[in-house]
């Protein structure tokens, strides 16, 4: 299979200038608002093999300097990205770890599967495979509840006071803002200590080790300690990143961010991808701090920003307010505030469309989609049984309604996400309809699960027929929720795709498996558009994977006949929402509309009250903030002077080389 192809969805071309400027001033200039020294390469790879060559670079002059090179080394997702490339250094003869002491940051407390262990997974991703002595891998150990923990930690840092001190630290920084498991509420001062796990920490634990059940706590180095450190490198990448990368190098310091307390370091470098970078100044809003090679996506997003920072409209906006707000290129190049207001104003209204399948005898060339062909065959992914309802719901219900043939792939049945009430439920159920049509008898697996059930035995993740039981649950609401919207049943498809049966929580390795179910629909509908999910932010990982799976198969494809007459649109919804800027179609929905939409968002019973998973600190579940979104954006439309609709689904187009 080819590497991950997320990497390939760029919605504009962000130029070099702004990341990769031709010397100090212009360096100076891009960085004025930045508190931390940042390195941002285009992709996750190319930052990997940037921060592996820092590193090799840190261990090669102080060995020749000093005869050995102390580093603490992390174990998160991102780093282990850099040990890759740092093994390749090594078989390259470009650096080596004979003279490297080595520190593990950080360390789960004992559970009852002893794999479940960061010091075991840095030595697969990295010691076991190049020249360390043994002897120099310290790691703090996995404590269980009868040790005393401050006399461990203690301990530990006086390994490392005997050692010399720490040369290096190589972390990672996490989409929480925090370094090594440092929680938010983390001082500044903090010292090796104990650390209760936050949702996000122990999230990442069960993905990197794919597991259900992980350690509520972990020994970690603290803040105090790694800013002891002669050298820090720190790396992120993707866009989950992108909000704890501004708040560390743009924001202010604060213990909510434990990863700010890094601008206090006199020689830090965090090196991070474009994703990763994305919200930066100079990346997202380059005019503030330069001057700008301007195209039609961002002279969009420079005229959006302006319509907030004033409080007006696109079509009130002045020369005095594109000049008051360092816009006075856009005037410049375009003559006049009007000119550059009309532009961007009737790109926007384009954007809106009551036709997302293209309206027939119409001229389209100012419509996001093509009139013919008519009707047109689309084909929707939803990576969990609900995502397609919550996220373009409304748009499903007005393709129906404007007569194209429509059909719902179900990637997976989202068994994790329905709770042992909602099971207990459905076997209640169950266990009274077949004592009556079965003349008194049950089915044995119905008398095992309410057994378990209600005397509180936890149903396992692992556990194959309870699985089965949940996902039929949302299955079946996912149909009723489809009829609600006036799809056919025969066009709801089940694909169980394998790298989530494989795996409880659907962190399982897609594999060429998962790409075939995909591969083999879309060439069997032969759709002329095709929408999937691009919520790539989803904590759980199911999201990226099943828009892993379609990427791949869309690139497998690419070449056949029936593919020149597709078009694919991503949405999202469940996890975030594009930004206005980004938006290519807009799918505005009435307030009767809205209802429909939400009526058939209420037919998931199983996840609009108790579902297990809630998307952030307010508590709301996602299909709850997925409904605020779609409001928020019909609300952002009308404040820049567009018409007024109760709510907006966006759609952003995937391009591929057909």
């Amino acid at each position: 299979m080819k590497s991950d192809l997320k990497t390939n969805i760029k919605f504009y071309q962000v130029s070099s200038r702004y990341y990769r400027p031709g010397n100090e001033i212009e360096l100076a200039s891009l960085t004025r608002y930045e508190k931390v020294p940042t390195t941002v390469m285009e992709s996750p790879n190319m930052a990997a093999h940037e921060a592996a060559c820092r590193v090799a670079s840190v261990i090669n002059d102080c060995v020749n300097t000093s005869g050995r090179c102390v580093i603490g080394f992390g174990s998160g997702k991102y780093v282990v990205d850099v040990y890759d490339e740092l093994v390749k250094l090594y078989f390259a003869d470009k650096v080596s770890f004979a003279d490297v002491v080595a520190f593990n940051l950080s360390e789960l407390t004992t559970t009852v599967d002893d794999q479940l262990s960061l010091g075991r997974l840095i030595n697969e991703r990295l010691y076991a495979k190049v020249d360390i002595d043994p002897s120099h891998i310290h790691a703090l150990g996995q404590l269980d509840a009868s040790e005393n923990a401050h006399d461990h930690c203690k301990a530990y840092e006086r390994e490392i006071i005997d050692a010399g001190g720490l040369d290096l630290v190589l972390c990672d920084l996490n989409n929480d803002g925090s370094i090594a498991y440092n929680e938010p509420g983390s001082a500044r001062s903090s010292a090796c200590r104990l650390m209760l796990l936050g949702s996000d920490a122990r999230a990442r634990v069960a993905e990197a080790f794919q597991c259900e059940d992980v350690p509520k706590t972990a020994i970690t180095l603290g803040i105090g300690n790694i800013l002891t450190a002669r050298k820090i490198i720190c790396v992120a990448w993707e866009e989950d990143s992108a909000g704890a990368l501004y708040n560390t190098i743009e924001g202010k310091m604060t213990d909510l961010v434990p990863a700010s307390f890094l601008q206090v370091h006199d020689d830090v470098n965090i090196v991070a991808d474009l994703d990763a970078a994305s919200r930066l100044t100079r990346i997202s809003y380059p005019w503030k701090v330069t001057s700008c090679e301007w195209d039609d996506h961002l002279i969009r997003r420079a005229i959006v920003w302006l319509c907030e920072q004033t409080g007006k409209p696109i079509l009130k906006l002045t020369n005095e307010d594109y000049n008051d707000y360092g816009l006075s290129e856009l005037v410049a190049l375009y003559d006049s505030a009007y000119n550059v207001n009309i532009k961007i104003f009737n790109d926007l209204q384009h954007t809106i469309t009551g036709w997302p399948g293209g309206k027939p005898n119409a001229d389209d060339t100012y419509r996001p989609e093509r009139e013919r062909p008519y009707p047109k065959r689309v084909l929707i992914f939803s990576p969990h049984p609900d995502d397609a309802v919550v996220s373009m719901g409304g748009t499903v219900r007005r393709l129906i309604q404007q007569g194209h043939d429509v059909s719902i792939a179900l990637q997976t049945d989202a068994d994790v996400a329905v709770s042992d009430e909602d099971l207990m439920r459905s076997v209640l159920l169950a266990d009274r309809l077949t004592k009556r049509f079965e003349q008194g008898t049950t089915f044995t697996f119905i008398d095992e699960t309410l057994a378990r059930l209600v005397n509180n035995t936890t149903t396992s993740g692992h556990d194959e027929d309870m699985r089965y039981f949940k996902g039929s649950i949302m299955l079946s609401e996912a149909l009723m929720a489809c009829r609600q919207l006036g799809v056919s049943r025969e066009n709801i498809y089940d694909l169980r795709m394998p790298f989530y049966v494989n795996d409880p929580h659907g962190q399982g390795k897609l594999t060429d498996a998962d790409v075939d179910v995909i591969q083999q629909l879309i060439a069997r509908i032969k759709p002329h558009q095709i929408f999937f999910d691009n919520d790539l932010v989803d904590p759980h990982g199911t999201h990226v994977r099943a828009s892993g799976a379609v990427m791949h198969a869309l690139e497998n494809l690419k070449g056949q006949d029936f593919m020149r007459d597709c078009r694919v649109w991503m949405y999202r919804g469940q996890w975030g929402q594009w930004d206005i800027d980004h938006v290519e179609m807009a799918v505005p929905m009435s307030p009767e509309e809205f209802a429909g939409k939400r009526d058939a968002i209420l037919q998931f019973h199983s996840q609009i009250h108790d579902a297990p998973f809630r998307s952030s600190a307010d508590g709301k579940l996602p299909w709850q903030r997925s409904i605020d979104r779609n409001r928020d954006l019909a609300e952002k439309y009308q404040q820049l002077g567009l018409a007024t609709y109760e709510a907006i689904e966006a759609f952003v187009q995937y391009h591929y080389d057909q």
